[in-house]
């Protein structure tokens, strides 16, 4: 039996890092991979990422998610509880729980109202929302463009806790 993989997706500022980080401590043997530490890692030459991709920002998304399956892949392979987190949509959430469907994910979509999104990203320190990307633009792409795999939460009136143990009594 190999270890668990939780995948934890949803739009920026759904709370993805906060729950990835509050579940890993969940786990005697754990590992958090973080999609955004990827992208971080490009120094110069990093594309934008908006609400609209070209070429180059869906390579290097594209890039971004495919290192991050081989750390999956190598955690969960040396018996890790593995939690992977970043924002998969759309085609990206297919294309990424298509490829790893072979460690039978547990897959989780944070999916709070737009108020929350707005709210929690004015909230924190980073910001990534704006007039130029208003948080419905990735909620609605969210609910409109991504399969209903998974266990899906609601998590706009729910902290941390109750969120991980919804995510806990699933499995």
């Amino acid at each position: 039996m190999t270890a668990p993989l939780y995948i934890i997706t949803g739009a920026m500022a759904a709370g993805k890092s906060t729950i990835a980080k509050a579940l890993v401590q969940r786990f005697e043997k754990s590992a958090h991979v973080g999609g955004d530490a990827f992208l971080r890692m490009i120094v110069r030459g990093g594309a934008v990422m908006g609400p609209v991709l070209d070429a180059e920002a869906l390579a290097q998304l594209h890039l971004r998610q495919d290192i991050a399956m081989d750390a999956v892949r190598r955690f969960v392979g040396a018996g890790f509880t593995t939690i992977y987190q970043d924002i998969l949509i759309g085609a990206d959430f297919t294309r990424v729980t298509t490829a790893l469907a072979d460690l039978s994910p547990r897959i989780v979509v944070l999916n709070p109202d737009v108020a929350t999104l707005a709210q929690r990203d004015r909230d924190r320190a980073k910001t990534g929302y704006g007039d130029h990307f208003p948080p419905d633009v990735l909620a609605g792409a969210l609910n409109r463009d991504t399969e209903r795999r998974g266990l899906w939460i609601d998590s706009s009136g729910l902290g941390v806790e109750a969120v991980v143990e919804e995510i806990l009594a699933a499995w």
